[in-house]
């Protein structure tokens, strides 16, 4: 029972990890095209996230991979029944990725506007699926005694499901601006600010509203438990901190926020894993989706040894790119750039 519980707070730290890190990078897709008017200015914004985005989308794979070798039974079920929605979730990532990679490939306005347009739609599909998936675990979808999923796709979009993805996206878009705020300067960075401070009310009443909807959603009583009340307390700092100019902590703040949020949900959720609104003598627990004793035993050593590693070097990437962006560093084609240590255009 120990080795399932363990578990199941390595997966709510996996899926929180991957909010925070991914979710700065889609709040920089979300934004770019506002922030950015000029294609300097376009490439600097891009030029952030450039040398860590795809290192931060391996923690939705790791998420998945420690989801199906530690609760076979649930990622059986999630993703059979979630399967329309992890096609477009998979569609979002990969024409994410492409036009960070493509954009800036052909001198063409047109070709890189495409793009542009693409990056958006695809950062703003990401967060929104994936908290519409991650809602529906609380929330409930149709499942039956035999752990199958009964329902239909339209089934997925509970009300709860759909503002839990409405929250988190726009939860990224302020962490986006906030991380845009500490990593560029000059012009690009006060547009940063401005949306940022634009964004903080908006992202501070959607959390506030989800965190009492989780709680009534989970019978819980009035007060918030210990990481709802985390999240309401980090959006409210995170307002006082961005109007007041802290960037470094404004974004520490708005990265306190959506790692809480994320985890006020699974803290609700436990000792389920996913609630069926058939019969709750259907809901999927920890216990019954987990592996064997043996094999949550090996895993763990696994981990013990190869996450330290991980975390170690994802450090080290973070701290190689700490510098500022700056748009003079990206003048228009033609003309030669500044020395930079990011990686090439994008």
């Amino acid at each position: 029972m120990a080795f399932t519980t363990l578990w199941f707070i390595l997966v709510t730290v996996l899926w929180t990890g991957f909010f925070v890190l991914e979710g700065f990078d889609l709040g920089v897709g979300m934004l770019h095209g506002l922030l950015s008017r000029d294609e300097s200015s376009r490439r600097a914004v891009l030029h952030t996230i450039g040398p860590v985005w795809d290192g931060n989308e391996v923690w939705l794979v790791t998420a998945g991979a420690a989801m199906f070798a530690a609760f076979p039974g649930w990622y059986a079920t999630m993703f059979s029944g979630f399967y329309l929605a992890l096609v477009l979730l998979l569609a979002g990532l990969i024409v994410r990725g492409v036009a960070i990679e493509y954009r800036g490939r052909i001198d063409s306005a047109r070709w890189r506007r495409n793009w542009t347009v693409l990056l958006t739609a695809g950062s703003v599909t990401v967060p929104l699926v994936l908290g519409i998936a991650l809602g529906d675990l609380l929330h409930g979808v149709p499942i039956g005694h035999d752990q199958e999923y009964t329902g239909s796709f339209a089934d997925l979009f509970t009300g709860y499901g759909v503002f839990t993805g409405i929250t988190l996206t726009v939860l990224c878009l302020l962490h986006g601006a906030t991380f845009l705020s500490l990593k560029t300067s000059g012009d690009v960075r006060e547009k940063a600010r401005r949306l940022a401070r634009l964004a903080v009310l908006p992202a501070g009443l959607v959390v506030l509203a989800f965190v009492f909807w989780t709680r009534s959603l989970a019978s819980g009583g009035v007060l918030l438990n210990l990481a709802e009340l985390a999240a309401v307390v980090a959006v409210a700092a995170a307002a006082w901190l961005i109007v007041s100019g802290h960037d470094g902590w404004a974004f520490g703040a708005t990265t306190l926020a959506i790692a809480a949020t994320v985890t006020s949900l699974f803290t609700e959720l436990y000792p389920r894993v996913m609630v069926s609104s058939t019969s709750s003598a259907f809901d999927l627990t920890v216990h019954n989706t987990a592996s064997g004793d043996y094999a949550l035993k090996v895993m763990t050593v696994v981990v013990l040894v190869l996450l330290p590693v991980v975390l170690c070097y994802q450090g080290w990437t973070y701290h190689v790119f700490r510098e500022r962006i700056s748009a003079r560093q990206f003048p228009a084609p033609g003309q030669p750039a500044a020395a930079s240590t990011a990686r090439p255009d994008h």
